[in-house]
């Protein structure tokens, strides 16, 4: 059943599906985020509560901040569903190729997402727009099993909600949303703990690759689009590393005029990974799969070949027509794992 609004039979109907394989893997998409992953380590412990074989597995390592939280070093990097699955959980992935995993082939799939423009794959699905992240639903789940909600899978679960609505400043934010996350810090998530692990642990790497990134900056004639470009050799001058990336692309939308960002970043092959960001109405997700990318409307992203100068051109060409439709002042940015 794939429903934009809020389903409150889905958990319980998520559960009974569950219940009836006995080996289970729990997967997200490429490049994993915050919500991806704490997702994933809480629906496989409760899993694990419950008699199931629950394995994590994700095609890319987890971001370095997220490193020191707990069941993170257990995660299983592969680029295949391992053999003797019955089942696999897929979790914020519009489609099964975004999990960048293959081995799919004759096993159940259950698909939990709340990302627009699922295309409600799987034997069971459950998509609900209203979840300002993927573990207001896994929370959902847990009660619905029953189990204890231990403090790991309340710290992950934490950090999923956080990381997703960009400390509760993002769209999407619900009543709902702090209702779960007062559960989750009786059940012992520490916000303190988990704000400094999250965001006053990076390295001097990152520091240096941050001012690099952001001596790129150029900004459109209209004055409310930020450009910002990262290049193998900066990266490696900067002595930063891929994972270090991760957030860059929001610096320019503190500023109070800026409405919208890019971020260009060189790939192998002659591609460029661009994310987008933006405030308000400004629908990036529309320009992201216009290039068969997605994402959420304030935060998406896509992958183009080709040169700078012209992948420039091209995302220029989508981008201007949006920020022309939506001209007026706009609230604060939505960014959600794209």
């Amino acid at each position: 059943m794939t429903r934009t609004e809020a389903d409150p039979g889905a958990a319980r109907r998520i559960c009974e599906a569950l219940l009836r394989y006995r080996r289970i893997v729990v997967t997200s998409h490429m490049r994993p985020d915050g919500d991806s992953i704490g997702s994933s380590l809480a629906l496989a412990w409760a899993l694990r509560a419950i008699g199931t074989e629950a394995r994590v597995v994700h095609r890319d390592r987890p971001p370095l901040q997220l490193a020191d939280f707990p069941g993170v070093a257990d995660i299983e990097i592969g680029e295949t569903v391992p053999a003797g699955t019955d089942a696999v959980v897929v979790l914020e992935c519009g489609d099964l190729a975004r999990t960048g995993l293959s081995g799919f082939d004759g096993l159940p799939v259950v698909n939990i997402d709340h990302h627009p423009g699922n295309t409600g794959y799987g034997d069971v699905h459950w998509f609900d727009g209203t979840a300002s992240a993927c573990a207001e639903m896994i929370f959902e789940i847990i009660v619905e099993f029953g189990v204890p909600l231990t403090a790991d899978m309340a710290t992950q679960l934490f950090v999923a909600v956080v990381t997703d609505t960009g400390s509760f400043r993002y769209p999407g934010v619900s009543p709902r949303t702090f209702t779960t996350c007062a559960r989750l810090l009786e059940a012992g998530a520490d916000p303190v703990s988990t704000a400094r692990k999250l965001f006053d642990s990076h390295t001097l790497g990152r520091l240096r690759l941050q001012g690099a990134v952001l001596r790129t900056l150029e900004i459109d004639p209209s004055g409310r689009l930020a450009m910002l470009t990262l290049t193998d050799a900066t990266l490696t001058e900067s002595g930063g590393i891929p994972e270090e990336t991760d957030g860059l692309i929001n610096l320019p939308l503190g500023v109070k005029a800026i409405q919208a960002a890019v971020f260009f970043k060189e790939a192998e092959g002659g591609h460029w990974r661009v994310s987008l960001r933006s405030k308000g109405d400004i629908d990036v997700g529309r320009v992201a799969r216009s290039f068969g990318g997605g994402g959420h409307k304030n935060a998406s992203g896509c992958t183009l070949e080709g040169p700078l100068d012209g992948v420039r051109a091209r995302i220029l060409d989508r981008m201007t027509p949006e920020l022309a439709a939506h001209a007026g002042p706009a609230p604060g940015p939505r960014s959600s794992g794209a």
